[in-house]
């Protein structure tokens, strides 16, 4: 007999009616998503990494027109600025000085050209301005022209890399699963701010600031709210030196905390107090933030009974160099030889996190050296429902201190063993940067609210149910993977959220997505 008439008998077709409306061929939603890991690592535009990726809005649609770069004065810069003390990192091979940079054509470049600068992923290059009111002067409107003009770094503002499969690990990933393209960071500004709105949406506040240790540290703006005030000394050129400001500080003229400010708990780049407690930051450093109190994604996880932690790498070495030598470890700049940065943890600074509480115990977790700790648990199969992990200052890609090379494969070996996980199978992974570093991106952010969204960045979902081989152009930002957590896990709403959709629609924008278009299932 026909074995194609034996598969079409009425009983085979009424099984597979039955199978299909019971979901045998159907598509997973939501709610198979048992498992969401949040990777954030530091300082990198979309076009800075991604410029050359296939199908994504990248380098090849950059013209004159959008990419031009303007002197302060609004005048087309005739070539970029050198890139003041030069391209590289002290130390760093090769040595790229100032003077090699002079007379850079006014249009983005190749860091890694081997007929140009021929520096690789792998070598650090100097740092750039990130920080909140530079970043907005920078975008100048959503133009993007004022890069080089606003930056401490001259031309670097312009430089791209020129990976491919072959060269970053990452990519590959990217190539495998959904890269989002349209994908901006939170708030304006650098690292301290963008690790506040990826927890809560929302700025820290220091009360009474003007009377306090930080009174220095209030900024002068103009009447315009978004630029800082020019010292009358200042260079009138890009092409003369650095701009010299009467006080970019930490904090806004009405006492919102946007730059670097220090956790009040340890570990954080300010000591303990003489002869105080050493759980904590000694509060009469001017740049110790008070603890906050502000509502966070942690508390909307505890509330619902989701578990969740903060996996940070180099914690307890952190943790063990203040208590164990308060007088020797290097405050302000790293607390161990992994460069472990206290600003990038922003739980620590939050009250209901305090040294002592059964919420720090439970939530705050060491991430271990190069990621072991954390990677224990990946392939132990005992990841909370909601795990987010930061590396090390020497693998968060950040210029300055770091390269790309050697984040980008940890970055990559960490999903490998996320990938052979007894929790793969049910995971959503996010890898995102916290802000653009600095760089330059040819895409303008959507207007929002006062503290964001800025500069675009990019971010990879890596799961069994993203979609495969993907370049997704939904708009999102970092809130996005507040959205997504929310979303999945059914909280209520972060105010930070519901404010920053009505000012993007207000400014005849759209809301920010979710993520749940870069996976395939049936929302």
């Amino acid at each position: 007999m026909n074995k194609k008439l034996i598969w079409a008998t009425p009983i085979a077709i009424a099984t597979a009616i039955g199978l299909y409306a019971c979901g045998g061929n159907s598509k997973p939603t939501l709610s198979s998503v048992k498992n969401v890991v949040v990777i954030y690592a530091e300082n990198r535009s979309f076009d800075n990494l991604y410029g050359n990726f296939p199908g994504a809005n990248g380098l090849q649609n950059v013209t004159a027109a959008n990419s031009q770069q303007l002197d302060r004065d609004g005048s087309v810069l005739a070539t970029l600025p050198p890139i003041w003390n030069g391209l590289t990192a002290a130390g760093v091979t090769p040595v790229i000085t100032q003077a090699m940079t002079a007379n850079l054509p006014n249009t983005p470049f190749a860091i890694d050209d081997p007929a140009g600068f021929n520096a690789p992923l792998s070598a650090t290059t100097r740092d750039l301005y990130h920080r909140f009111y530079e970043n907005q002067m920078q975008i100048h409107g959503g133009k993007n022209d004022m890069f080089a003009a606003w930056a401490d770094s001259g031309g670097l503002v312009m430089g791209h890399y020129t990976p491919n499969a072959d060269k970053l690990p990452l990519y590959k990933i990217a190539q495998q699963f959904t890269l989002a393209d349209n994908f901006f960071m939170g708030a304006f500004g650098g690292s301290f701010l963008n690790h506040q709105w990826l927890i809560c949406a929302c700025t820290p506040f220091y009360a009474n600031a003007n009377t306090s240790p930080a009174s220095g540290s209030v900024s002068t703006v103009n009447a315009d709210g978004v630029s800082l005030t020019l010292k009358p000394t200042s260079p009138a050129s890009a092409q003369t030196g650095v701009p010299s400001y009467m006080n970019s500080g930490n904090l806004t003229p009405d006492f919102y905390a946007v730059n670097t400010m220090q956790p009040p708990y340890q570990p954080s780049g300010n000591k303990p107090a003489a002869g105080g407690d050493t759980n904590f930051a000694d509060p009469t450093a001017a740049t110790t933030l008070p603890a906050q109190t502000n509502q966070h994604i942690g508390d909307l996880l505890n509330n619902a009974g989701v578990t969740w932690a903060w996996y940070s790498g180099a914690w307890s070495t952190a943790v063990a160099a203040v208590q164990n030598n308060t007088t020797n470890v290097v405050y302000g700049a790293n607390l161990s030889s992994p460069n472990f940065q206290p600003h990038h943890q922003p739980f620590n600074y939050f009250a209901d996190l305090a040294p002592g509480t059964d919420n720090r115990a439970k939530h705050l977790l060491d991430g271990g050296l190069n990621g072991s700790e954390f990677i224990k648990a990946i392939d132990a199969g005992s990841l909370p429902q909601v795990a987010f992990y930061k590396p090390q200052g020497n693998l968060n890609e950040h210029a300055g201190y770091t390269d790309v090379a050697q984040g980008d494969q940890h970055i990559a070996d960490v999903i490998t063993h996320l990938q052979n996980s007894p929790q793969w199978k049910n995971m959503v992974v996010i890898v995102t940067y916290d802000e653009n570093g600095g760089f330059w991106d040819h895409v303008a952010p959507p207007k929002g609210d006062r503290w964001g969204p800025g500069t675009r960045i990019p971010a990879i979902i890596v799961s069994p149910y993203a979609k495969k081989g993907f370049v997704d152009h939904t708009q999102y930002d970092t809130t996005s993977i507040l959205r997504f957590i929310t979303h999945r896990f059914n909280l209520p709403t972060l105010a930070g959220l519901s404010a920053r959709d009505s000012a993007l629609v207000a400014n005849g924008g759209q809301a920010m997505g979710d993520l749940t278009n870069a996976l395939d299932i049936n929302k």
